[in-house]
């Protein structure tokens, strides 16, 4: 493993705030696996602690770099949604 490499929450693997597809990119695994995972454990702690975890990853863990969140997008004239 590369001593360089940061958790970030990830902006591609991203369900509800990328915390999961975070780990996943960190440790080089599947993300639907990593949700899985997740989703047992939580299941098997009753919920509460795992989702306490899950936000306070959700506040504590940086977004990817270069990850400015979503993009706004307008309605032109014609129909077409363009980004800003």
């Amino acid at each position: 493993m590369d001593n360089n490499k940061k958790l970030y929450r990830s902006a591609k693997n991203r369900m509800l705030g990328g915390v999961c597809g975070g780990f996943a990119d960190y440790f080089g695994m599947d993300p639907t696996i990593v949700r899985l995972i997740y989703l047992v454990l939580s299941f098997f702690t009753a919920c509460f602690p795992g989702l306490i975890l899950y936000i306070l990853c959700l506040f504590v863990i940086p977004n990817e770099p270069g990850f400015g969140g979503t993009q706004p997008e307008t309605r032109r004239n014609d129909g077409d949604y363009t980004d800003v």
